[in-house]
């Protein structure tokens, strides 16, 4: 079976989209009925999780400075503590969503 010039262009499109060949887009397809994902949408979400996990971490340094403040004045920011809880709440979610995807 030869594929139509439209497929092609939709392989290529896809390929192009994952930053794989397009037999390594069809291979990993083929293997992803298991699973849903191939390895290459399996390894840029993970990549996109851990991007996300070294912002939280950058946001936490800011927090850390409005906690140094709050020392130093000795008046805590309205919006400090929740803040804080929701910044451990994502990590938190961050870090289980990498373990499920390493895991599976």
């Amino acid at each position: 079976m030869k594929v139509t010039p439209e497929e092609e262009a939709v392989l290529l499109r896809l390929a192009l989209a994952q930053e794989v060949t397009v037999p390594r887009l069809l291979v990993e397809s083929a293997l992803a009925s298991e699973t849903g994902e191939t390895a290459t949408e399996r390894r840029n979400a993970i990549a996109e999780l851990f991007r996300a996990h070294r912002l939280l971490a950058a946001i936490s340094n800011n927090v850390n400075q409005m906690a140094k403040a709050t020392n130093a004045t000795g008046e805590v920011q309205e919006d400090l503590v929740e803040t804080l809880r929701a910044v451990r709440r994502t990590a938190g979610r961050i870090d289980e969503a990498i373990d499920g995807l390493s895991l599976s």
